[in-house]
């Protein structure tokens, strides 16, 4: 067998013991969602004016700097991935929190009026779930006939899509960056993210229910 000189990817070694059982009512719930409901798939994303070093083009026998601000200042986006059509709806927070989450809900309400109901697919971060958060529980008292949590298996990035989204926003805008600040970033950052308002939903796992 032909061998490689290559960095490997890290998994994560423990399985969520229903994730068969999550993902099939996922699957039946995109596969038989109505026309007047929307889903969308969630998730946070952390910016930091340090940027994480990766492989770039450079001259061969040279290797560039990358010069980093050293005191790293941090902000994160919570963002949702429309199903049907990939559009983009992301807040901006300072803190990775139940706040951030219900103002991304907010904006959902604001931005999907169209829809009766609004079906949030997400990960089990404690400040997502309303057995484990007050906010979100009191927030689902009053909301919950138009927001709808939806928990993906635990310990399974892969089952979200919008993780495809992230990884392109480091890929093409935070990884190596040269910004000397968090306003310049953050000005790049919501430049590619208007340029790119829809993504192709870039996962196998539900393609039957988008084929239905």
């Amino acid at each position: 067998m032909k061998r490689v000189w290559r960095r490997p990817r890290p998994v994560l070694g423990p399985k969520d013991p229903r994730r068969a059982t999550k993902l099939r009512k996922i699957k039946a719930l995109l596969r038989d969602l109505p026309a007047n409901e929307v889903a969308v798939f969630q998730d946070e994303v952390d910016i930091n004016t340090n940027p994480k070093i990766g492989a770039m083009w450079m001259r061969r026998g040279q290797q560039a700097e990358v010069v980093t601000p050293g005191t790293n200042t941090k902000r994160y986006l919570a963002g949702t991935l429309n199903w049907r059509t990939g559009e983009l709806i992301v807040t901006e927070g300072t803190r990775r929190n139940a706040d951030l989450f219900l103002a991304n809900l907010d904006e959902l309400r604001r931005r999907l009026r169209c829809y009766t109901r609004i079906h949030v697919i997400c990960d089990n971060a404690i400040f997502h779930r309303p057995d484990r958060c007050r906010k979100i529980r009191e927030y689902l008292e009053r909301w919950g006939h138009r927001v709808v949590l939806h928990f993906l298996p635990s310990y399974a990035p892969e089952t979200n899509p919008i993780e495809r989204v992230w990884w392109h926003l480091h890929e093409e805008i935070t990884r190596n960056h040269r910004c000397p600040n968090m306003a310049e970033l953050l000005a790049l950052i919501h430049e590619w993210l208007d340029a790119a308002r829809y993504h192709r939903v870039e996962t196998s796992l539900y393609r039957t229910a988008k084929a239905a």
